[in-house]
C-alpha cells in the first residue's frame, strides 16, 4: 500500500560548482535547483526517513516508500518555532545540517555518511563521513555546518577552534566512537578492529559548510571567508574542504523552506487520517 501511494521525488534538488583557493582548500558552491523536492527531503529526514532520502539520492530507489504512520508532531516541532519570539537559530541550524547531508549524499560516491540527528542543537560533531579506497578507510571527514548571517565570524571563532581540537587529538574519543558506530551500520564484520587499525593522523580530513551573502559570494570573498584554513589544518589540500550556499536572507529563506517541509508533513498526516493512504 505504501509503495502504491508513494510519489516520485523530482530532480536532484542541489547542483554544485567547484571552487578552490590554490593549495589552501577546495570544495563547491551549492545551487538550489528544486525547492519543492528539497522541502520534501527535509520533511522525510525530520520524520526519521533519512535512509529513504539516501536511497533516492544514490538513485537506488527513484520512488520512495510512503511516509510512516506516525512521527508527524515531532517532525513538525523540528521545523517550527514555538512562537514569534522563539529564536530561529536552532531550527535553521538543523535545516542547514539536513541540506548539507543531502549535498554530501549527492556529491560522495563511495562513502558512509552519518544521518542527521533528529534533535535541534545537538552537541558534538555536526556531520561525519568515511571515504573508502577499495576496502580501506581513505578519509574520516569531520564536518562543521553553519547557517549564519556572519560567516567569517562564525568560521573564525567556532569552526577553526573545533578543527584545532581534532587536529591535536583532544577529541579523538568522539571521533573513534562516531566512526565505530558508523561502521557498525555497514556490512563491516568487525568495526572495532577496523577502528583500532586506523592511523588517525593519516586519514583525518575536514569539511566546513556555511551560508554566505554578497560579501563572500565571490572568489575574493571566499578567500577572505576561509582565511587561515591551511594554518588550522596543515598538510595536503584534500584535507581541507570548503562549501558555501549563497542566500540573500538566510533566516527568511530557511524559514520559508521549513514551512514548505511542514506543509508536506501536514499533507501526509491528513491523507493518512482520511483513508490510511500516503501522499
Amino acid at each position: 500500500m505504501a509503495e502504491k501511494h508513494a510519489k516520485k521525488l523530482g530532480k536532484m534538488p542541489l547542483s554544485f560548482t567547484p571552487i578552490s583557493s590554490g593549495n589552501d582548500w577546495h570544495g563547491a558552491t551549492w545551487s538550489v535547483d528544486d525547492e519543492d523536492t528539497l522541502a520534501e527531503m527535509i520533511a522525510r529526514i525530520a520524520i526519521g526517513q533519512s535512509r529513504v532520502v539516501g536511497k533516492v539520492l544514490k538513485k537506488l530507489n527513484a520512488a520512495p516508500t510512503g511516509f510512516p504512520k506516525g512521527g508527524f508532531a515531532g517532525a513538525r516541532a523540528l521545523l517550527t518555532l514555538k512562537d514569534e519570539d522563539d529564536d530561529p537559530y536552532h531550527r535553521d541550524g538543523w535545516v542547514f545540517q539536513a541540506i548539507s547531508w543531502i549535498a554530501l549524499n549527492t556529491q560522495e560516491e563511495n562513502a558512509l555518511i552519518r544521518a542527521p540527528q533528529i534533535r535541534k542543537a545537538d552537541k558534538g560533531l555536526d556531520g561525519l563521513l568515511i571515504r573508502f579506497d577499495d576496502d580501506d578507510v581513505a578519509h574520516v571527514v569531520i564536518c562543521e555546518e553553519k547557517a549564519t548571517e556572519h560567516p567569517r565570524q562564525k568560521v573564525y571563532s567556532q569552526v577553526w577552534p573545533e578543527f584545532e581540537d581534532f587536529e591535536t587529538g583532544v577529541r579523538d574519543h568522539e571521533l573513534i566512537a562516531g566512526v565505530t558506530s558508523l561502521l557498525a551500520t555497514s556490512a563491516e564484520d568487525d568495526p572495532d578492529a577496523v577502528v583500532a587499525d586506523i592511523l588517525w593522523e593519516d586519514v583525518r580530513a575536514y569539511r566546513v559548510a556555511v551560508t554566505v551573502g554578497d560579501t563572500h559570494a565571490t572568489s575574493a570573498g571566499r578567500k577572505r571567508l576561509f582565511k587561515g584554513y591551511e594554518e588550522t589544518v596543515d598538510g595536503d589540500v584534500e584535507r581541507r574542504q570548503a562549501e558555501t550556499l549563497y542566500l540573500e536572507d538566510v533566516r527568511e529563506w530557511i524559514g520559508a523552506l521549513a514551512a514548505k517541509a511542514v506543509a508536506v508533513i501536514d499533507a501526509a498526516e491528513a491523507a493518512f487520517e482520511q483513508d490510511g493512504a500516503y501522499v
